[in-house]
């Protein structure tokens, strides 16, 4: 009996599966539409553009509706690597653009985003070097990380009152960009000469990639985000307050002009990637109070000779001084810092603290 009724379960749950399989295969079916050239996928009622049969060149204007049915979104990697468009008008009826959906169309110089957009996702116009002008309309809710990265034409962008989610620098490495601007009304971010913060001011979002000189981060901000200061290349020096507590992973990354950062004794790990390829940097101090160097801290900073790292640090992630030929550590005798440096055969002296 009790056989039975484990089968008759086991063959329940095998339909149920199934029917599940079969539900999720038809709302996943890429659909040819009868022109032959978009290829989409139905989707609450909508359909999302996946990719095109031939690849599209010059100015495009994606239609409003496939085969009857309304464009409603513009799907991941929809138009990845169609390096030939220069233009892109999307339809009114599209309310979410996907990640990496305009990926590497470099020659894609205006882009026209409708009124019911309410979603940029995650690198949707990543390495569109030749958009020189963007229009965020006051619809947008999310702004994902580095949807405008490497965007060099990008000289200005405005942040609508609409959106309160911003992702990981959207803006990195846009190296026209002189200034991230902030509508009065958005209750969530806003611009502080041109560099975007919460509108409590306690986090560093992005700096426009076009800052030159020195900066000095505001005192009373807490965090300074992912990617924050990534591809400032004409940054020349950074004052970090004492009350700043975290640098968010890629935060100086490629700041190639950077040869000078303070690190405040109120910071106690310094994230992967944080100042990967400053190539302008020639010596650091790190805080007695830091634990951990993280992944690739340090990576490919050609020009860096010394780096002081004190006995509090016990955990230094793999190739934090990589390819950082001219580097000597500056280590404790009989720290974890010497014990990594021999590991890695890094060059060091000993220091006292």
């Amino acid at each position: 009996m009790h056989k039975k009724l484990f089968s008759i379960k086991i063959v329940g749950i095998a339909a149920v599966l199934l029917v599940l399989f079969i539900t999720a295969g038809v709302a996943e079916e890429v659909r040819t539409d009868a022109s032959g050239q978009w290829k989409y996928v139905l989707e609450d009622g909508g359909a999302t553009i996946a990719r095109c049969v031939t690849e599209p060149s010059g100015d495009l204007t994606i239609p409003g509706e496939l085969d009857g049915v309304p464009v409603t979104a513009i799907g991941e990697k929809a138009f990845f690597g169609y390096t030939y468009i220069t233009s892109v008008i999307i339809p009114d009826s599209v309310t979410s653009i996907g990640e990496k959906a305009f990926w590497s169309c470099i020659h894609l110089t205006s882009v026209t985003i409708p009124d019911r957009v309410t979603i940029i996702g995650n690198e949707a116009f990543y390495i569109c070097h030749g958009l020189t002008s963007v229009t965020i309309p006051d619809s947008v809710t999310s702004i994902g990380d580095l949807a405008f990265y490497a965007c060099h034409g990008l000289t200005s962008v405005t942040i609508p009152g609409s959106v309160t989610s911003i992702g990981a620098n959207p803006f990195s490495r846009c190296s026209s960009l002189a200034s991230i601007n902030v509508l009065l009304d958005n209750t969530v971010y806003e611009s502080i000469e041109g560099v975007l913060f919460d509108k409590q001011q306690t986090t560093l979002v992005a700096c426009p990639g076009g800052r030159e000189g020195a900066y000095t981060v505001p005192e009373g901000v807490l965090l300074i985000g992912d990617g924050a200061f990534h591809g400032c290349a004409g940054l020349t020096d950074v004052i970090i307050p004492e009350s700043v507590t975290s640098i968010g992973r890629g935060a100086f990354t490629t700041c190639n002009g950077l040869t000078s950062v303070t690190i405040p004794a109120s910071v106690t790990s310094i994230s992967s990637t944080v100042f990967y390829q400053c190539n302008g940097l020639t010596v650091v101090t790190i805080p007695a109070d830091v634990t951990s160097i993280g992944y690739m801290a340090f990576s490919d900073c050609k020009n860096l000779t010394s780096v002081i790292v004190p006995a509090s640090v016990t955990d230094i992630g793999e190739e934090a001084f990589a390819r950082c030929e001219e580097l000597k550590l500056a280590v404790p005798e009989g720290s974890y810092a010497e014990q990594y440096a021999k590991e890695n055969w890094i060059s060091y002296v000993y220091t006292t603290e």
